[in-house]
């Protein structure tokens, strides 16, 4: 398997992010088809039929679960490693990745960052400020009174960062971008944890582009890449104009 990888997705995304950090540390090469979602034509949709992102796609297999796009390179190239080697630890690695994709997902991505940057610029439509509301004082306070519990004082969840951490801290990046930080005085072990995650380099070289991308109107977001020196793949799975998912946002 010599051929670079295929990520569909963008990097804003903390899905995509995963994966790429998985990449990055694996020093696997990768192409990238700087999508959003909503932007996909039909025939993203027969790559991902939930219409969301990222896909993967190489000489074998084409995915659309970063979850699974993980797992999968963790077995194609198991070192470094990704995930720990304790069968114990590993589960526990894997539920917190599931933590990480399926609540915080739903509190910091839809509920969240959906209403203060995606409504406005990819559907013209205002926030809804009671959502926004009831995520800032309710909802994401109890996700950061879990994490509080969970997360270590000092290094990483397992020893070397891994999945659960890089799964954590990817929506953290998000949160950021809606003006959103971690209160040091109420959630020391988090915001601690959030400093030590994103200052990885592999989050640092991603967060280049993803500044550059939020700077970009999306419909110049490729090129403006393509400038950084980013590899792209030749065949973009974009349209012109967005359509929703088939998932509720």
């Amino acid at each position: 398997m010599n051929q670079p990888v295929q990520i569909v997705g963008s990097p804003i995304s903390p899905y995509v992010r995963k994966v790429l950090v998985c990449l990055e540390r694996k020093k696997i090469a990768y192409e990238i088809d700087p999508i959003v979602p909503f932007f996909g034509n039909d025939e993203f949709s027969r790559l991902s039929p939930l219409r969301r992102i990222p896909v993967l796609i190489d000489e074998r297999v084409a995915l659309a679960d970063s979850s699974v796009i993980c797992q999968y390179l963790e077995d194609r190239q198991p070192e470094p490693a990704f995930y720990p080697r304790d069968v114990a630890d590993r589960a526990r690695a894997r539920w917190l990745e599931e933590f990480a994709d399926s609540r915080m997902g739903d509190v910091f991505i839809w509920r969240l960052f959906n209403q203060i940057a995606i409504r406005q610029r990819v559907w013209n439509e205002p926030p809804d400020q009671t959502v926004v509301k009831q995520a800032l004082e309710v909802e994401i306070p109890s996700v950061l009174d879990y994490l509080e519990g969970e997360l270590p004082a000092d290094g990483f969840l397992f020893g070397d960062p891994g999945i659960a951490d890089v799964s954590i801290a990817c929506f953290f990046r998000n949160a950021a971008f809606a003006r959103f930080q971690v209160d040091r005085s109420r959630w020391p072990r988090t915001a601690a944890f959030v400093a030590r995650a994103l200052a990885l380099p592999e989050f640092q070289k991603l967060a280049r582009i993803e500044d550059a991308m939020l700077r970009t109107p999306i419909p110049k977001q490729r090129e403006a890449l393509r400038e950084l020196g980013l590899a792209l793949m030749a065949k973009s799975y974009g349209s012109d104009a967005p359509r929703r998912g088939i998932m509720p946002i």
